[in-house]
């Protein structure tokens, strides 16, 4: 090299200031493969660094002649990581006289210090306490759910050579499949065997085409013996009754949900209000015990995760978009669209048809008799359809099958639960729960039973159904 030339580096990164935090950051940006080039004051510091193998030179993060160094069409960022933030404002300014495109990152101690950076020209200002205040809780989450999994571990493993039944709610719908479905492999890596176990139909079309073409193993609790099994769990939902027909005799063991409910009693419970999906917490087990989904696993827990939040629109939070990102590389994309957009049946489409000419708004609820019915699963379907009318917050949709009314309730204003509104309407005479933008339930006819007239039955049904449902809401009817 002539005398008076500069040395040019044409480094992707250049780091001033080697202190802790400056040769983290370059070590990680070195694991990326990324080309780095280190600049320190201390002769000693740049010794060490080249020791190891890193591209190093002395440089004063003050001088002037240290920025001509650089190739800037070649350098992405200039990391500005010296502990003196006077020293870092000095460095932006000259900075931006050689290059008004590089980016910078640069270091400071508070909000004041951070914006004078940023009218400086810094583009990215960090703060190593919230970087260590981050590390922190990201190192309790992790305790956290070290200590959830041990315990989860710990009650599977106590099945011992007997079996685990795990439970759905009644008509499971794609999140308490896949779910099911991850809590058995979980279980069968623990080495205990397990089975889901579910009551009620799969009618609804999607949630018929999920079980059918991922070959899902489910069994109808009514055609086995429970004796059989020697601890029960439970997910996407959290005690027997409450939207579904596990006897009350029944002890859960283990109760994961994605909703908060009091009372819960079982040996391990994670419920959760941070998650819009109760696969997105199976799909984090999954994660943390490093099991690998299989494609049909991976498929079925982003199905759930997708059609519990409504495509993400629908109390999506950022665990969901976590979990679906981790799912991703994994799923069968073919069989997704397959099962999305299954053909609807004729009984489906009557009780749609039904539920459309039988509604009756009051201001933004909408009420409707579907009729008397065979397929109960269609009920949800239908709610779902009217809730996207024109100012429609919440829908209830309500049919009679041979003895039992069935309900169906969605809603989207955010000051109602509607799960706590159908509890409050119908929990004295049925079972009635379930979530804040979704809910059923069922009444026994009891003493409309005895009306034979079909026109004069669904009259008497409707109007008791509509008086109890809107009296909760706080709506009263005139006599």
């Amino acid at each position: 090299m002539a005398e008076n030339e500069v040395e040019v580096y044409d480094h992707e990164y250049v780091v001033i200031g080697c202190g802790a935090i400056g040769f983290a950051v370059i070590k990680e940006l070195v694991k990326k493969n990324k080309r780095v080039l280190a600049v320190d004051i201390s002769e000693e510091r740049v010794e060490v660094l080249r020791d190891e193998h890193y591209d190093a030179i002395v440089g004063n993060a003050e001088d002037p002649k240290l920025y001509k160094k650089f190739d800037y069409s070649k350098t992405s960022a200039i990391l500005l990581l010296v502990p003196d933030v006077e020293v870092n404002k000095k460095a932006v300014q000259i900075i931006r006289k050689v290059s008004k495109e590089v980016f910078i990152i640069t270091r400071s101690n508070n909000h004041k210090q951070k914006e004078e950076l940023e009218n400086l020209g810094a583009d990215f200002v960090i703060f190593p306490s919230e970087a260590l205040k981050n590390s922190v809780i990201n190192a309790l989450s992790k305790m956290e759910s070290y200590r959830k999994l041990k315990k989860l571990k710990k009650v599977i493993e106590s099945v011992g050579n007997g079996k685990l039944g795990i439970f759905t709610h009644d008509n499971p719908d794609p999140d308490a499949i896949s779910s099911a479905m991850a809590l058995k492999e979980i279980a069968k890596k623990f080495g205990v065997e397990a089975d889901i176990l579910y009551y009620g139909e799969i009618f609804h079309q999607e949630n018929k085409a999920m079980v059918n073409l991922l070959q899902v193993p489910m069994v109808r609790a009514e055609e086995v013996n429970l004796k059989e099994y020697s601890k029960f769990a439970i997910v996407d939902a959290s005690k027997p009754g409450a939207n579904n027909s596990i006897p009350p005799t029944i002890k859960l063991h283990i109760v994961i949900d994605h909703h908060q409910v009091e009372d819960v009693e079982a040996e391990y419970v994670d419920l959760r209000a941070d998650v819009g999906a109760t696969a997105t917490i199976l799909t984090e087990y999954l994660k943390e015990l490093k099991i690998i989904p299989s494609r049909t696993l991976a498929t079925a827990l982003f199905f759930g995760i997708r059609t519990e939040t409504d495509d993400f629109k629908k109390n999506a939070k950022t665990a969901d978009f976590i979990a679906s990102a981790y799912l991703y590389p994994f799923v069968d994309h073919e069989l997704i669209e397959k099962m999305e957009g299954p053909a609807i049946s004729t009984e489906t489409l009557d009780v749609l048809g039904a539920a459309i000419k039988n509604r009756q708004v009051y201001s933004s609820f909408l009420i409707s008799f579907a009729g008397f019915i065979n397929d109960r699963d269609a009920l949800p379907q239908a709610a779902d359809f009217l809730l996207r009318l024109e100012g429609i917050s919440t829908v209830l949709v309500f049919g009679v099958v041979k003895d039992t009314i069935y309900l169906s309730a969605r809603n989207k204003d955010v000051r109602i639960n509607i799960g706590e509104v159908l509890k409050r309407a119908f929990g004295d005479v049925g079972s009635a729960g379930g979530h804040a933008h979704a809910a059923g339930g069922q009444i026994p006819l009891g003493i409309f039973g005895s009306v034979k007239d079909k026109e004069a039955l669904g009259k008497l049904v409707t109007e008791a159904i509509k008086r109890r449902f809107l009296s909760a809401i706080g709506i009263e009817l005139e006599s």
